[in-house]
């Protein structure tokens, strides 16, 4: 693929399977305030978490695709399910531009943080079947110990708008209870809709137990990677996200609202 005309103006490309990884475009804003997104979301086809492996691969080449036509400088993969089964091919697609999948930058983060060694992954089904975050983790270190579990529950219910909510509470004692018995003193998010569920996360874990919010570990990737290459924006205008989505849902203003504390901005709707 031929070389882009890319320069510090160009957009950060993110893409997630659904609303999922906007924390990611929250956290990036926050990390980067003057950088252009351009955000798709696959809220079409949304679940990717109980797909094959196949058909992830296949959503992952065509998201990446929907991005690379607004010539992005950097291209973030925001779903965990997408990173633990086919960054190879956002890569591919992506050519010669950067790939950072939320994944690795999460794994990196929690190989630092951890002090005892023993550190417990969260994420869907397809995320943790993978096993993609325990070979993450120990590529930093293998002497860490990952103790993995899938909350399937938690998607659903952060969707629900159900953040201090009884059954949240009791959906999250449960599945946080076989972790919490393992002695970890490091909790990754592994899934981009867990950090609006983080307060209650955190509640139940205790304040011994640090968290890791992929979204901010990414954000912070990113920005590192971008002064590398000379690519920051420095500009000194705060610029708000382009959303693309596959299907406009009526929940997805609500949605935005709760994900991102701001009113929604104009939101274009593409075909598959």
């Amino acid at each position: 693929m031929p070389h882009r005309n890319i320069s510090p103006d160009s957009p950060i490309g993110i893409f997630d399977s659904g609303i999922g990884g906007l924390t990611v475009v929250k956290a990036v804003q926050a990390c980067l305030p003057s950088e252009r997104i351009i955000y798709f979301g696959d809220t079409a086809r949304v679940p990717y978490g109980p797909k094959s492996r196949v058909t992830i691969r296949r959503y992952a080449r065509e998201d990446t695709e929907i991005l690379m036509k607004h010539q992005p400088k950097m291209i973030i993969v925001a779903c965990n399910t997408v990173s633990a089964l086919a960054l190879d091919v956002v890569e591919e697609t992506a050519g010669d531009i950067p790939v950072i999948g939320v994944l690795k930058a999460g794994a990196e983060l929690a190989a630092r943080r951890t002090g005892t060694g023993k550190i417990g992954v969260i994420g869907t089904q397809a995320t943790i079947g993978s096993n993609a975050y325990a070979c993450a983790i120990q590529d930093q270190n293998e002497e860490l110990e990952v103790i993995s579990k899938a909350c399937p529950l938690f998607v659903p219910l952060a969707e629900e708008g159900f953040i201090d909510h009884p059954a949240t509470r009791l959906v999250a004692e449960e599945y946080l209870a076989e972790i919490l018995g393992r002695n970890i003193d490091t909790l990754v998010l592994g899934c981009t809709h867990y950090p609006i569920l983080r307060g209650m996360i955190e509640r139940i874990v205790g304040p011994g137990i640090t968290i890791i919010d992929s979204a901010e570990a990414v954000a912070g990737r990113a920005r590192d990677l971008l002064r590398e290459q000379g690519l920051l924006n420095c500009g000194s205008s705060k610029a708000v996200p382009h959303l693309l989505v596959s299907d406009l849902p009526q929940k997805f203003r609500e949605l935005y609202r709760l994900f991102m504390g701001t009113e929604m901005p104009d939101v274009e709707l593409i075909g598959l």
